[in-house]
């Protein structure tokens, strides 16, 4: 099974994107929308976490900026009825953060915003992922070929939380606030929550 990959980007397609390894053999690999939008350029360096999907006339790789991605996907990929395309395209939509709080507020609204669920299919999924969602604590690749983990999220949502702030209310933010700016500091972090939130009301 492939675990990760990285090489240099050949091609790139609506769905999918070619990786050429120093091996000298090229993967195709599907990513979500959100991920597809993130990639560098052609001829460009990249990695990612795969996870393989193999059936009977197929083997197929997905990846993913980070674990907790792959991860999440592979939960989704054990719900019955649920297929690789609509795990992904449900990961295109929601972070593992911001799904995660779907399924505890049971938001069928929310989750039948992803093209293919219907109302009566969310609730489904719901159900079935309220006990099974699990999230490991992962870095994200950034695609100048390093890890980071934001040291300072656990600090964040400390004080966040010493605000009123419920932390499922504001993770999901805080994420996307961390993906953008990794070497925000506690404080500066804080405000820019704080400003989003401002921003919804």
């Amino acid at each position: 099974m492939i675990a990760y990959i990285k090489g240099q980007i050949v091609s790139v397609s609506e769905k999918s994107c070619i990786i050429l390894t120093d091996s000298g053999l090229g993967y195709e690999v599907f990513l979500t929308s959100k991920n597809m939008g993130e990639l560098p350029g052609l001829d460009q360096d990249s990695e990612l976490f795969i996870s393989n999907v193999i059936r009977e006339d197929a083997f197929d790789l997905y990846g993913f900026f980070t674990q907790e991605e792959r991860e999440t996907f592979n939960v989704l990929l054990n719900t019955p009825k649920l297929g690789p395309k609509t795990a992904l395209a449900i990961l295109g939509i929601f972070s593992p953060d911001r799904l995660k709080d779907v399924v505890a507020r049971e938001d069928e609204r929310m989750l039948s915003q992803v093209p293919g669920i219907g109302v009566k299919s969310a609730r489904r999924i719901l159900i079935d992922l309220k006990d099974r969602l699990k999230f490991v604590v992962s870095g994200r690749i950034s695609q100048k070929g390093n890890v980071h983990v934001p040291p300072v999220k656990e600090d964040v949502l400390a004080g966040l939380t010493s605000l009123g702030y419920a932390s499922v209310e504001v993770s999901h933010i805080l994420d996307d606030i961390l993906e953008k700016e990794p070497d925000f500091d506690v404080s500066s972090a804080i405000r820019a929550v704080l400003r989003e939130k401002a921003r919804e009301k």
